[in-house]
């Protein structure tokens, strides 16, 4: 193995292992406001306040997206088959009323928020958001067990569950 070959292996082991998903969400993402259904802001740190002792799903979706809409199914499923679990909902719409008919229309049970940054807000940056639904798991210690997931019948997910 030639010297150029070698340092590269060394590279990609060495920041393969290093590349870990994180376990706690930074302060910038606790920070980070969202809007009620009730139409109160309210902070990430506080809706994870509100919860604390229950193990969380998080479901980063939007009722415009396709993939979200056509994955419902297995949310509902899953909290079928887990409904000790508390779901969170994140949603990305456009606006507050395509929020809230969305919740309607697709009959989505849990605890809804509005994601007011969007995408590219200290929330979404955080969780690297490229793309929706996004689920995430977080224990009854407020510390992330999974980090990403694109579909609710992931197998990551029920292991946790």
């Amino acid at each position: 193995m030639n010297k150029i070959n070698y340092i590269l292996l060394v590279c990609l082991v060495f920041f393969s292992c290093n590349a870990q998903d994180p376990t706690t969400f930074s302060k910038e993402a606790l920070n980070d406001t969202f809007v009620t259904l009730q139409g109160d802001e309210i902070t990430f740190n506080d809706i994870l306040e509100a919860h604390k002792g229950s193990t969380l799903v998080i479901d980063i979706w939007a009722s415009w997206c396709k993939d979200c809409v056509g994955g419902m199914p297995k949310v509902k499923e899953l909290q079928k088959e887990h409904p000790e679990v508390t779901y969170i909902f994140l949603s990305l719409d456009k606006t507050q009323d395509a929020w809230k008919k969305g919740i309607e229309k697709y009959e989505v049970e849990g605890n809804h928020y509005f994601m007011e940054s969007g995408w590219k807000g200290p929330f979404g940056t955080f969780v690297g958001l490229d793309w929706i639904p996004r689920y995430m798991v977080v224990d009854k210690e407020g510390q992330i067990k999974l980090f990403k997931a694109v579909e609710a019948d992931d197998a990551k997910i029920k292991n946790i569950l």
